[in-house]
């Protein structure tokens, strides 16, 4: 699990790769589950939150470094 605080002290590149990272475990875990190889399926829900996580935080950096 993926604090907020964890995330924010990341920097934009560590973020996008985190992104990256996430939407690829998503997309694996979509297929296991397709294919009825899902072990743990609170991790679909997990990932998904993360990436939520990370998008906001993001989202926070750009207009934060707008306004300034």
């Amino acid at each position: 699990m993926t604090k907020a605080a964890d995330v924010r002290a990341k920097t934009a590149d560590e973020l996008s790769t985190m992104l990256l990272d996430l939407r690829k475990e998503q997309f694996n875990l979509r297929f296991q589950r397709a294919t009825g190889q899902t072990e743990g399926v609170g991790r679909v829900r997990q990932v998904r939150r993360d990436i939520a996580r990370v998008k906001t935080i993001m989202a926070e950096q750009t207009r934060s470094a707008t306004k300034s």
